[in-house]
């Protein structure tokens, strides 16, 4: 098949970008012909189409967006959304007729109304057309607090997501099947993240160094990463309050706190509390947005570092976010064979943590006990290592790109059944 992956951007390191260019891989090993569709592509990434008024930051789409879920003032909103969204729906059937296209997988652009536009749009052109669709769904507009209440949540409820015979829905949890079902009587498949846990990758210890010199890291540093954006959810504050009490413990050893993503798309005002927060307790806190890019983007260049690098350079991996919509943060340091401390989120525990995973669990406290387990896997290789080894070889038994290929003839087989 010509299979087209639409969504507001596939580009960068984002949870959405990274899980469709899996997929992308998975695909096209299998014979099939892939394009994306969104308003931000990395240059090297497949062909396809890029449409500025598909971005969430796109100027009118920013407006509505903020019109409807901020209380931005905006006269004739609901005009001004309509005419974008048949804006959106001629350049997307454009893309669809230029590639050829059979089956389209749009990216989490028909759960959560960051483009309200382009969900109305997709949701009209799929309805039209009757054109197979496995809409990819990894968080709903339910679960941000901000999209609660609307002005126009009778539109939000019509597309996000919407119902039609032509759609084979996924979601990435046991929890995201049970709300959907729950709330808008759809049935789906659950497709988690994976990692390609079949070809795992060599060691770069050079470019470890490298890295660890260019953020002013000695060698002896021990380098806790967060490997997540700077968004309240994900309880970066708990990564300080471990980083402060491995300090005291590890002395005279200096304790990095290494943050990989810069700030969301919910303002600076987290980002400012933390970074009072880690002077006052003493933390050593790097923020390294704009040393890592997503190496597709530059071809690879030598001279530049992606998460990867952030990953294989660290020691231990912090991962206290209080929410989130499965964990890629989670498998990425498994796959690469690093300890992690993890908060009990919900996804966490009915989907990831019934495997069996030896990681250091915390609820929403770094308390004596976190902080003495932490720095005995630190301490001790042996242990280290067995942690790591043992995560890994469960990280391939659960979540590895066989996963995914069977969730995806899963989802197959169902349009052949409607067909």
């Amino acid at each position: 098949m010509n299979i087209g992956f639409v969504s507001t951007r596939l580009a960068g390191t984002d949870g959405v970008s990274l899980e469709t260019g899996k997929l992308n891989d998975i695909l096209t090993q299998a014979g099939h012909k892939t394009f994306y569709c969104a308003g931000e592509l990395d240059p090297d990434g497949p062909p396809g189409s890029l449409i500025p008024e598909l971005h969430f930051e796109y100027p009118e789409v920013r407006a509505l967006h903020d019109a409807a879920f901020r209380g931005v003032s905006l006269p004739n909103l609901r005009q001004r959304i309509d005419t974008l969204a048949r804006q959106q729906v001629r350049s997307l059937l454009r893309f669809v007729d230029d590639c050829a296209i059979d089956l389209l997988i749009p990216q989490n652009v028909l759960a959560i109304p960051m483009n309200v536009s382009l969900g109305l749009a997709l949701a009209e052109l799929i309805k039209a057309t009757g054109i197979p669709t496995l809409a990819h769904h990894h968080d709903f507009a339910w679960e941000r607090e901000r999209f609660r209440d609307s002005p126009i949540e009778d539109l939000i409820r019509a597309a996000f997501p919407p119902d039609d015979p032509s759609i084979c829905h996924a979601v990435i949890s046991t929890l995201a099947r049970r709300e959907l079902q729950t709330r808008c009587g759809i049935d789906s498949v659950v497709l988690p993240n994976v990692m390609d846990f079949e070809s795992p990758p060599p060691a770069r210890e050079d470019r470890c160094a490298e890295l660890r010199a260019r953020l002013g890291f000695d060698a002896s540093d021990i380098v806790v990463l967060q490997p997540t954006r700077v968004v309240p959810r994900k309880g970066i504050e708990y990564s300080i309050d471990l980083i402060a009490g491995l300090a005291e413990r590890l002395a005279p050893r200096t304790i990095r706190l290494l943050i990989s993503h810069c700030a969301g798309d919910e303002g600076p005002e987290y980002l400012a509390w933390l970074e009072t927060r880690a002077r006052q307790a003493r933390v050593s806190l790097t923020l390294a947005a704009d040393l890592l890019v997503d190496q597709r983007q530059d071809g690879g260049s030598a001279d530049r570092f992606d998460l990867r690098d952030a990953y294989e350079m660290s020691d231990f991996v912090a991962y206290p976010s209080l929410i989130e919509g499965f964990g890629n943060a989670f498998l990425e340091a498994v796959f690469y064979r690093r300890p992690l401390m993890v908060n009990r989120y919900p996804v966490y525990v009915s989907d990831i943590r019934p495997c069996g995973f030896d990681v250091i669990e915390i609820d929403q406290r770094v308390d004596d006990h976190t902080i003495r387990h932490v720095a005995d896997v630190l301490e001790t290789p042996s242990r280290y290592e067995r942690m790591v080894s043992r995560n890994f070889e469960l990280g391939r038994q659960s979540f590895s790109y066989e996963t995914a290929r069977t969730r995806l003839d899963e989802a197959f087989r169902r349009f052949d059944e409607s067909a």
